[in-house]
């Protein structure tokens, strides 16, 4: 091993930034080349069943047979005209990766080859479904499963193969992916959010959920890489003691971006704006090798779609400038880790931001009417918000004084902080015919709020920045979806019940934008204890938090939970998200990932502390006897008592590691014994993770002590510090 570690550092040096080849037209002139978007679409089919697939995008009507065959041939021509000889149906199962199964455009009649793809094998598709994460809704010898297309994601060509956006069910039709329950959360938003907005402006036909999600990730050189086989087994080091210089000078942080560094970035976002990906922001992260990248917004599940396939092509780029892309929550230990800020907000077909505020008093209380909503929402369904973003990944990152902490609060800024606390003052106002009634209100004119009026809280999981929210608790290797599904459901639900009291106050008589008002008051009023405005990282928000009656679940397998509560299940099954039946297999479905997840660790954790670092640890130390025996044997007894100290000390280490490592494989094997699913999670979490940290120590410790030359493992200070 540490002939592999100075061979991969002598690989490391001889690097040379990666030439690429930059475009020489405009962007403009390539975005979304290797798409099948709306654009190529109309070009290559008939009117009609243009408009039918328009009308399957908007309002989910069902593609009929002839409209599909048009929309496959079409597609067949535009790919294979690009050399394509494959498709696939690209899904999300409940991985930690997309699936995909290739399948030739031809087929043998008569034993000739001919070109072919019919509209059944764009509509729909049979992949074996045995091997998915199921949580028992199928058993293991039931392979068929059914992926179907999604048009609202356009296809794309991907390595030479079509790549045809799908969902995934099972054969009785319960959905086993992140695609299909976030398509019905879309579209109950989008019921609800008309139905409010008809007070306001009946052009209003059609709300779209938009996300820009920005991606931030660490990147290490390949071939040290390679010479950690925690990193390629957990995505983690689990060992390795902080470098004397890490961040804490914060002079990486939206520093000058290195060569090798820029030319990938470069490179993907070349490959990324051929896919019809908008991505427009780079720069380093706070974190020594960690970088981010930013799209604009787009729709949701485009956005999601996205982000997804964005992470893949990162890691195929990667390849070739000899770089592994590192998605992990928390790859390296004492440093900052990586989230997935999710910024979403509600827009109309009329062209207008719902969460932007205007100086015009109708348009403000629009505004006002989603922005107060979104807050109710979030207050009700804080503990299932808090679900979405579990994660045995992200739970080293939330709350570690980096990251949002683990609570669910709302931040606002001072001036809508203001603009709420006289809301809530501003009680039994009358208003007869003629008043103006904005004016009476306090609303004639709420101050117009720039972007920069209110400063960003990095330490909010879910602040407001100016025209959006940010969910910024979401894990770097995420899948938005899930996040995505719970909020839009929620907030469908809180403007479903909004608009429910509202009209109930209108039948008695009261004029609309009072009732409007008055529940707005209430829900401001109800949902005030989720608001904070100050450090989320302090110990005192904590103590406040317990107050208020907010949770603080810091682990996965309790925070699962949440998921099965009597109000989660109430919320899906009226919205028709999830059934029982389907919630309760995903739920086993995470328990599960997360116990296995934990599980590779720890023995990842056991193999290098047994087979690498103790016999370093142990030759290092009968070095160090053969000098206190040679320094003896010339009568230097005093100057061998450091000596011995040191293998004393190494001695204690090395004990530590061998039982810890012991009673850690115990606990694993009396979890495995554990039938139900929640108790396993449980006892991975309480009983054998503990042993990680304190095996680490004593591994941490023994790095300071042992040889330079002799130490197995890449050090930090070489992984960190890209050449």
């Amino acid at each position: 091993m540490a002939h592999l570690r100075f061979k991969a550092l002598d690989s490391v040096n001889q690097r040379q930034a990666e030439k690429v080849e930059m475009p020489t037209k405009p962007i403009s002139d390539f975005y979304g080349e290797n798409v099948f978007g709306l654009e190529a679409m109309k070009k290559t089919i008939s009117s009609g069943a243009y408009k039918k697939v328009i009308s399957a995008i908007e309002k989910g009507e069902k593609i009929d047979g002839p409209t599909a065959d048009a929309v496959s041939s079409a597609m067949k021509a535009w790919a294979t005209s690009k050399g394509v000889t494959h498709y696939t149906h690209w899904f999300q199962p409940l991985t930690d990766a997309t699936a995909e199964k290739h399948d030739a455009f031809f087929d043998v009649e008569d034993g000739r080859a001919i070109e072919k793809f019919k509209g059944s094998a764009l509509v729909q598709q049979e992949p074996d479904a045995s091997s998915f994460p199921n949580g028992g809704i199928r058993n293991t010898f039931e392979a068929r499963g059914y992926t179907a297309w999604d048009p609202s994601s356009p296809a794309f060509i991907m390595n030479g193969t079509l790549c045809i956006p799908t969902i995934f069910v099972s054969y009785t039709g319960e959905s086993l992916d992140y695609k299909a329950p976030l398509l019905k959360a879309l579209a109950a938003v989008d019921k609800a959010a008309v139905a409010v907005c008809d007070y306001f402006d009946k052009d209003i036909t059609k709300i779209t959920a938009t996300l820009g999600p920005e991606q931030e990730y660490f990147l290490v050189d390949k071939a040290l890489y390679q010479a950690r086989p925690d990193l390629i087994m957990a995505g983690r080091t689990v060992f390795g003691h902080s470098p004397a210089k890490g961040q804490q000078l914060e002079d990486h942080y939206f520093g000058s971006i290195p060569p090798r560094v820029q030319n990938f970035m470069i490179d993907f976002e070349l490959e990324a704006v051929k896919l019809g990906m908008p991505v427009r922001t780079r720069h380093n992260e706070v974190a020594p090798s960690q970088f981010e990248v930013a799209p604009t917004f787009e729709e949701c599940n485009l956005a999601v779609d996205h982000n997804i396939l964005l992470m893949d092509l990162m890691n195929k780029v990667a390849e070739r400038h000899n770089f592994k892309v590192l998605f992990h929550e928390k790859p390296f230990a004492g440093i900052n880790g990586s989230g997935k800020h999710n910024n979403w907000s509600l827009s109309t077909n009329t062209g207008k931001n719902l969460l932007s505020p205007s100086s015009k008093p109708k348009e403000n209380l629009i505004f006002l009417t989603f922005f107060v909503n979104v807050i109710k929402a979030v207050h009700d369904y804080a503990d299932l918000l808090r679900a979405t973003i579990a994660s045995a990944g992200n739970d080293h990152r939330l709350g570690a004084n980096e990251a949002p902490p683990a609570i669910m609060s709302v931040f606002i800024g001072q001036t809508l902080t203001e603009m709420l606390d006289e809301l809530e003052k501003n009680g039994n106002v009358k208003v007869d015919k003629g008043d103006n009634v904005y004016m009476k209100l306090g609303i004639n004119k709420i101050p117009e709020i720039l972007l920069d009026n209110t400063d960003r809280n990095r330490t909010s999981p879910f602040a407001f920045t100016g025209n959006k929210f940010e969910f910024r608790a979401v894990g770097s290797a995420m899948n938005s979806a899930a996040a995505m599904t719970v909020l839009n459901t929620i907030v469908a639900e809180t403007l479903t019940k909004f608009k429910e009291e509202v009209d109930k106050q209108i039948e008695k008589d009261v004029k609309k934008e009072v009732a409007i008002i008055n529940v707005l008051r209430e829900y401001s009023v109800k949902s005030k204890k989720i608001r904070f405005e100050a450090n989320g990282y302090s110990e005192d928000w904590v103590k406040e938090a317990e107050k208020r009656g907010l949770n603080n679940v810091k682990t996965t397998p309790h925070a699962l939970g949440f998921y099965m509560s009597k109000e989660a299940k109430a919320v899906f099954e009226k919205h028709d998200i999830y059934s029982d039946r389907e919630l309760e297999a995903r739920y086993e479905i995470m328990l599960e990932n997360y116990v296995k997840k934990i599980q590779i660790e720890g023995r990842v954790i056991g193999d290098l502390a047994s087979n690498h670092i103790i016999p370093t640890a142990i030759a290092y130390q009968n070095k160090l006897i053969t000098n206190v025996k040679g320094l003896k044997d010339l009568g230097l007894d005093s100057e061998s008592k450091s000596t011995i100290e040191t293998i004393k000390e190494i001695s204690k280490y090395i004990k530590t590691i061998q039982v810890d490592v012991e009673a850690m494989t115990e606990e694993r094997k009396n979890a495995n014994n554990l039938e139900h699913g929640k108790d396993k999670a449980i006892a991975y979490c309480e009983k054998v993770k503990p042993y990680f940290e304190t095996i680490r120590y004593a591994v941490d410790k023994l790095e300071l002590i042992v040889d330079n030359e002799e130490w197995p493992l890449v050090k930090y200070r070489e992984l960190l510090f890209l050449r």
